[in-house]
């Protein structure tokens, strides 16, 4: 069985887009939360991830599945679902209140109700966005270690926006990157791919158009820096 991993849409389109074009054929597809914020496309995110692919390409349409990929919530669609952006930045509170104005009701509503943790494929894999412990909590890929592991084989973070893996006798731990704003230094929208026959995990980037997102964030009227920085992965 091949999954396909994301993590850390916010709100990004395009790289979505670029990344569900891009992924190979897998049998599920899995995200780590952060569906919202920053980039000015909530809605479509939210309903692309709830299964409904009419905002994107018939290539990344391909690939999502017809129904909802399983997610955890991660700090901004917390902020979202709740109107709880304190001490955000000015850029994240800017994204919490832009994707506050723009999603439904019916979108807000699936936000709040995203769990902090899930565990799919016959228990194998389980889904978090920063740590097991705390789901706010930065853990990078040198942090890596396997207590963080339970009862599953693989343990999928999100939070980071940094591609990363580490493997041990208890399992694998990973991180598939960010898909809206990567900041381990390569613009590419990243993405990761898992094979649970052959017990591989490669890590994928996929180019995007990321002039048009710094277009339509000025256009939104967004922080600029939201935009620009998708230049340099920072």
């Amino acid at each position: 069985m091949q999954v396909g991993v994301i993590a850390d849409v916010h709100g990004n389109l395009v790289a979505l887009d670029a990344v569900l074009s891009d992924m190979p054929a897998v049998d599920r597809l899995v995200c780590a939360g952060d569906v919202v914020g920053y980039n000015p496309w909530h809605a479509e995110c939210v309903a692309a991830i709830r299964g409904e692919a009419d905002a994107l390409s018939d290539a990344a349409a391909a690939t999502l599945p017809d129904r909802a990929v399983p997610t955890v919530m991660g700090n901004h669609d917390r902020a979202v679902a709740f109107d709880t952006a304190y001490g955000f930045n000015e850029m994240a509170a800017a994204g919490v209140e832009h994707a506050r104005e723009t999603v439904s009701e019916e979108q807000l509503e699936w936000l709040a109700d995203l769990p902090e943790q899930r565990v799919v494929c016959d228990g194998r894999l389980k889904l978090v966005h920063g740590h097991p412990e705390d789901p706010d909590r930065y853990t990078y890929p040198e942090e890596y270690e396997p207590g963080m592991l339970g009862d599953e084989d693989i343990l999928v973070t999100g939070h980071t926006h940094v591609q990363g893996h580490a493997a041990f006798d208890e399992g694998l731990v990973m991180n598939p990157g960010s898909v809206g704003q990567p900041r381990d230094g390569d613009p590419r929208a990243a993405y990761a791919v898992l094979d649970f026959e052959e017990h591989t995990i490669e890590g994928h980037r996929a180019e995007y158009d990321i002039e048009r997102v710094v277009e339509e964030v000025e256009r939104a009227g967004l922080p600029e820096r939201i935009g620009t920085r998708l230049r340099s992965g920072q």
